[in-house]
């Protein structure tokens, strides 16, 4: 039996090698719809189940730990940059399927216009651990 932490590595390197660097970024991904939203998650491996979700505003200048995120999300090849300063809806899911450490596990999407916008998995005691989606 794998462990989940291989079919995470595998999905990670897949999608590096999919989306490629900053400068070639992936196509957009459609999450209107709550399956969509599971589905982007499962191509990459992760199992998740969601527990909530809110409205945001991603800001118009990004702090430096936002920035941060922002380089995490143009590696992934999300558009999160493009959406500065709009209003998104932030989902969040419990993982299921990862546990490094015994630790419960958080997933994010951030969609703005029904498209996938930023994306990341971090442990539930305040991100002590965080990976990129992809």
């Amino acid at each position: 039996m794998k462990k989940p932490y291989f079919t995470v590595l595998a999905a990670a390197v897949f999608a590096l090698t999919a989306c490629g660097s900053k400068k070639s970024a992936c196509s957009a991904v459609t999450a209107g719809e709550p399956s969509q939203r599971t589905d982007y998650f499962a191509s990459h491996g992760w199992e998740v189940e969601e527990l909530s979700e809110s409205t945001v505003t991603i800001p118009a200048v990004f702090s430096e730990v936002y920035e941060k995120y922002a380089l995490m999300q143009d590696r992934q090849g999300l558009p999160l940059r493009e959406y500065a300063g709009r209003e998104a809806r932030l989902f969040t899911y419990k993982v299921k399927n990862y546990s490094p450490e015994s630790r419960n596990m958080l997933a994010e999407l951030l969609v703005c216009d029904n498209t996938a916008v930023a994306s990341m998995i971090y442990s539930e005691d305040g991100g002590s651990i965080s990976v990129p989606v992809s």
